[in-house]
Parts: structure tokens; C-alpha cells; sequence
């Protein structure tokens, strides 16, 4: 009897230990179910499971694991094992990488944008390293435009309205209201209900996220004018990236790479396509004249010295300088 029951219980662990060494690699993100960045999770996914042998993979798009900065605390407790995120995720781990994406009217097109990344990648993807994430892919996600109830063209338009600013920036919420402008916290989640409801009026986004939720239709103005590239990347903690066989991480890296040259191209392509499918639907098109984007970029050099040094290290800040200078030379 002691014998059997030793056995059973053995079983029981050994099937129990079976169970928890299952490969899991489950992957948070904000993109929308079915949108382009969840179709390529997906496919990643299949190449992970397939060299591995198997395992449980999972992704959480719709920002149900929350915003990128509670994906970043779950990745750090082990709920989740990667996310898919902007720079204001990103940046909860390395806060150089705000860089690419925290310093308006300093890219003037994705060339640029592409150069500087590069520039600054192999550095930066060795920083998320010695913090414990692996960088899988580089994507972006469109420019940021603003979206308002109101029309507005000029800097001083906004002033008068409440805008949507990431829960977890405090520092670019000071900035904005030393500048006078009057910035409303909140997750992503929160943004169509409160411009609905009326807690905010202007949400700065990408066309295509305007399309996507809808926030179009309660703040049918669009100013037409690039603010800054929306930037992100998809990591996996450095723990998950370990335990994967060496196939399976190859496989991975070639899907990443794949992946993020795939939304890069396509997320580009879809701000002109979201643009004109929101025209059709009653969006009004708002383009600053010279003197109007010239206040804009008077507003853009009165922000750089508050970011250096606070959104962005001051380090990292000249080293964009530097390479756009260096960019800009070559091309003349």
C-alpha cells in the first residue's frame, strides 16, 4: 500500500512538474484585436510555438493587461513575458528610448526617423539587455496628429481645450502646464469615453488609432501637421528569451525581424488610408499656414530645453542631434 501510494504521489509531481515546465510566453499589447501588430504577434507566435516543440502562447491585445506601464510591471512579476509598446512603455525600462518619440517637430519623415533608430540601435537594444528584456522587433505606428472637437491651427487654440496625456507621464504633464495647456491623465482605455462625456476635448493620435476607436466621430477636427512618430518595439524579458531552445530563438528573431519591417511599411502606409476613410465620414482636415506652423516650431524650441534632461537624458538628446545633423548634411 505504501508502495502504491508513493507512486500515485510521485505521479502526481511528476505530472504536476510537467504541467508548470510547459514553454508559456504570453504578450500584452494596446493594439486592437484583428489590427495589423496583432496579426503579426500571431504569426510570431506560430513560428515560436512551432521550434519550440509546442507551449502556450497567448496575446492580450486591447490594453487588457492595462496601459503599457502596468504591462511593464507585469513583465516584471512574470504575468506577462512580452508586450508590444510605444516609447511610453519602453521607456519604464530603458528612458533613453524616448528619444525617438518625446521630442515634437524634430523628425521631418520616417527617413529620418529610420536613420536615427538605426544610428541608435545596436546600444539601445544592449541597454534593454542589461535591464533583462530582449528587443524582438522595431515598429511605429504613424504620427501623432491632434484630434480635437474644435478646429484649431494655432498653438494658442489648444489652449482652450483639455487634452489627453498617458497616465504615466508626469513630467510631460508639467511641461504642458507651465506652457498653458491643461493636460487630463488617463489610460487608453478611458480616451473615447472622456472625450464622449466631455472630460477631455483633443486627443493627440495616430489616424489610424483615431479610425480604429472611433474617437474621430465626437472630435471630427484633425490638425494636419506630423507632431512626432509614435515608436515602439516588442521586448520579451530576458527569463522567457533564456528559456527558449536556441532554434526556437533563431526562429523568433527571424520573426520578429520580419514582423517589425512588415508594420513599419504598413503602419505608414495606413495614416494616408485612415486620413481619407475618416474624410469620407466627416472629418475636417485642418493645415497651419506658414505663419501658423512657424508658432508651432517656435512652441517645438521652447519644449527642447524642458525635455532634455527630463523626458529625454541630455546624453541621448544631442546624440539625435548629431546624427540628424549628420543625416541632413549627407543630403545636400
Amino acid at each position: 500500500m505504501k508502495i502504491r501510494l508513493a507512486a500515485l504521489l510521485l505521479g502526481i509531481l511528476v505530472s504536476c512538474g510537467a504541467a508548470i515546465a510547459e514553454p508559456q510566453l504570453r504578450i500584452g499589447t494596446l493594439a486592437p484585436k484583428n489590427s495589423l501588430y496583432h496579426r503579426q504577434l500571431m504569426a510570431l507566435g506560430e513560428a515560436w510555438r512551432t521550434a519550440q516543440g509546442g507551449g502556450k502562447y497567448l496575446v492580450y491585445p486591447d490594453g487588457s493587461q492595462g496601459g503599457e506601464t502596468d504591462m511593464v510591471r507585469r513583465m516584471r512579476i512574470g504575468q506577462l513575458q512580452g508586450g508590444l509598446m510605444s516609447v511610453v512603455g519602453l521607456r519604464e525600462i530603458e528612458p533613453s528610448i524616448a528619444a525617438l518619440q518625446a521630442m515634437p517637430l524634430m523628425f521631418r519623415s520616417w527617413e529620418e526617423v529610420d536613420y536615427v533608430r538605426e544610428k541608435m540601435r545596436p546600444a539601445m537594444e544592449q541597454k534593454f539587455l542589461d535591464k533583462g528584456f530582449v528587443v524582438l522587433a522595431w515598429g511605429d505606428a504613424g504620427w501623432v496628429r491632434f484630434f480635437s472637437k474644435q478646429p484649431g491651427l494655432h498653438p494658442d487654440d489648444f489652449k482652450r481645450m483639455k487634452f489627453f496625456a498617458w497616465g504615466g507621464e508626469a513630467e510631460q504633464q508639467e511641461i504642458m502646464k507651465r506652457l498653458g495647456y491643461t493636460p487630463v491623465p488617463l489610460e487608453t482605455a478611458d480616451i473615447l469615453p472622456a472625450i464622449q462625456t466631455g472630460m477631455i476635448d483633443a486627443v493627440p493620435c495616430t489616424p489610424y488609432f483615431a479610425l480604429a476607436t472611433q474617437i474621430y466621430q465626437t472630435a471630427p477636427n484633425m490638425l494636419d501637421m506630423n507632431w512626432a512618430p509614435i515608436v515602439g518595439a516588442l521586448v520579451v524579458t530576458r527569463k522567457a528569451w533564456d528559456a527558449m531552445t536556441p532554434e526556437a530563438q533563431q526562429k523568433v528573431r527571424e520573426a520578429g525581424a520580419l514582423a517589425g519591417a512588415q508594420i513599419r511599411a504598413q503602419a505608414r502606409k495606413e495614416v494616408d488610408e485612415a486620413v481619407e476613410a475618416m474624410k469620407k465620414r466627416g472629418l475636417a482636415v485642418n493645415t497651419p499656414n506658414p505663419e501658423q506652423m512657424k508658432a508651432w516650431r517656435t512652441l517645438a524650441d521652447t519644449l527642447y530645453p524642458q525635455i532634455r534632461g527630463t523626458l529625454v537624458p541630455a546624453a541621448t538628446f544631442d546624440e539625435v542631434l548629431g546624427h540628424l545633423k549628420a543625416y541632413r548634411a549627407g543630403r545636400h
